[in-house]
């Protein structure tokens, strides 16, 4: 597995969870909700993030149906990946299967006590945990890279 932090990103309509993890790969934490409507302003506070956290990579949640389709929510999240790609580099993005990772983070929360009004302002944070999570077990099981890389177009 290769060393180095990563950072994953939970892209939804109103907000977007970040986490991170240690440069070993071993533990993600979750980092901070960002406001999701202003899509400019939230590629420069995403930009900012991995300018403060140098990760080795940016892992993005690519929503797909129960059967593995994509629908508009992954287009979009596609289209975001591209910018954010572009806004990043050198630091590579991929896009990684985040099927049931809210529904996961939600059911957490709840189950640890966080009620449904509190749990909307992190529910993303512990949903980009559960991404990065998987995308480190995943490298870690198979020895490459998680996911599908986004090509940067410039």
């Amino acid at each position: 597995m290769r060393r180095g932090r990563r950072i994953a990103v939970d892209v939804g309509d109103a907000r977007i969870g970040v986490a991170s993890c240690d440069p070993d790969g071993i533990l993600a934490t979750p980092v901070e909700t960002v406001p999701g409507r202003d899509i400019p302003q939230a590629h420069k506070r995403l930009a900012a993030l991995v300018a403060e956290y140098e990760p080795i990579e940016v892992v993005v949640g690519l929503p797909r149906s129960l059967k593995g389709g994509e629908g508009p929510a992954a287009a979009k999240v596609r289209t975001f990946a591209k910018e954010m790609a572009r806004r990043v580099a050198p630091v590579p993005v991929r896009l990684v299967d985040e099927r049931m990772t809210t529904v996961t983070a939600a059911q957490g929360l709840r189950a640890s006590g966080v009620s449904s009004k509190k749990g909307r302002s992190v529910v993303d944070q512990a949903a980009a945990v559960i991404i990065l999570q998987n995308a480190l077990e995943t490298e870690r099981t198979s020895g490459r890279p998680p996911g599908e890389p986004v090509e940067v177009v410039i």
